[in-house]
């Protein structure tokens, strides 16, 4: 269900503004401060009520205002869903579905499932392994029902085991209750990620081999690590580590340590490939992920595409364009220059053009093909 209205009130520069979008692909101009990120950053916190840009509320919301709403329709054939979040620069704030209050944000990100391309998405292989986590974290969520409650009891079960050894007394039996909560559902947390894992892998290939890197097929390689030693049970694992859990008052092994590499032969790919590079196999991951969730799912995500220009080159964005048509997907792109995306989408793309000045959102080339962007 793609998005056929968007209003944003409040938000960082955008002070009021709205946009029709195409059910396919949304270019969004303007130069550098203008707030054509700020719309990326809107429908991202209409579907995750939470930035991609920043962990605080406070530069969200616009200076001078005590918060930030998004409203947003969905509309397939004659179904319509309204979606609603307001942030508070106190912390609190208001999640709704088709007027109906909701407790959690997953309930957005199931009817807005959203891939997001930054400047910095080569992070993903360069930082840490949460947002590796994160990343396969994804698309179990939208693929497996018992999922989320599943991790929701073992983060529940791991923070109080890990308090008992930070600062706990320790009582055997109490943390012999947490143990088999978490003995419990690691297992099957790792066997959906495992069966996720597998999906996926032969589709990133396929797409990394289409955007021409550089490198031996062959030899590029995505592989999991479940977060233990696979040769052992995790009740096994937690009893050999106790006495190095309770020194460092954490809980070293588990589904918390899971972690996703990427290899060029017997190298890490971030030892191996420019900062380019890096990103183009992150944006093969994103184009992976969402194709299997179109397959498993019959459903397509939106993807928010920022800077497209920045650290690709113009085959590389080529290629990339031409995948997410393939997807027949509702894009949102930003970029400082038209000019950078000219030819760039099949000629039967239904696209629209928004301009985004001082705040201010103004549409214009409406329903533009492919071809004719280039002229």
């Amino acid at each position: 269900m793609p998005l056929s209205r968007i209003r944003v009130n409040q938000l960082r520069n955008l002070q009021e503004a709205q946009l029709s979008p195409s059910p396919r692909v949304n270019i969004i101009t303007g130069q550098n401060g203008s707030g054509k990120t700020s719309v990326l950053e809107a429908i991202h916190l209409l579907g995750l009520a939470r930035s991609f840009r920043s962990t605080k509320l406070k530069p969200i919301i616009r200076n001078g205002e005590r918060d930030c709403v998004v409203f947003g329709e969905l509309t397939q054939n004659q179904s319509i869903h309204r979606l609603g979040v307001k942030r508070s620069i106190d912390g609190s704030g208001e999640l709704r579905i088709d007027g109906a209050p909701q407790r959690a944000a997953s309930s957005l990100a199931e009817l807005l499932p959203l891939q997001l391309i930054t400047p910095d998405s080569f992070m993903l292989l360069t930082g840490g392994p949460k947002p590796r986590r994160q990343f396969i974290d994804w698309g179990v969520f939208h693929v497996e029902h018992r999922f989320i409650s599943l991790w929701k009891h073992f983060q529940g079960a791991l923070k109080q085991r890990n308090h008992l050894l930070r600062y706990g007394k320790i009582d055997s039996s109490v943390l012999s209750v947490w143990d088999a909560e978490l003995c419990k559902n690691a297992p099957l947390l790792d066997e959906m990620r495992q069966a996720y894992f597998k999906q996926l892998a032969p589709l990133f290939r396929e797409i990394a081999q289409r955007f021409d890197l550089g490198v031996d097929e062959q030899e590029l390689t995505l592989l999991y690590h479940r977060g233990w030693d696979s040769k052992a049970s995790y009740e096994e694992v937690l009893e050999k580590n106790y006495e190095r859990d309770l020194k460092s008052g954490y809980t070293h092994m588990g589904p918390h340590r899971s972690d996703l590499y990427i290899r060029v032969g017997r190298s890490n790919a971030i030892d191996r490939l420019s900062r380019g590079q890096q990103k183009v196999l992150v944006c093969a991951l994103k184009l992976a992920q969402a194709r299997l969730f179109q397959q498993l799912m019959e459903r397509a995500t939106v993807f928010l595409v920022d800077d497209l220009a920045a650290e690709l080159d113009k085959h590389h964005r080529q290629v990339l364009c031409d995948e997410l048509a393939k997807l027949d997907c509702q894009v949102f792109v930003t970029c400082i220059e038209q000019s950078s995306l000219a030819g760039m989408w099949p000629d039967d793309a239904r696209i629209k053009v928004f301009h985004v000045e001082h705040g201010n959102i103004s549409e214009s080339n409406q329903h533009k093909t492919g071809s004719q962007q280039e002229s």
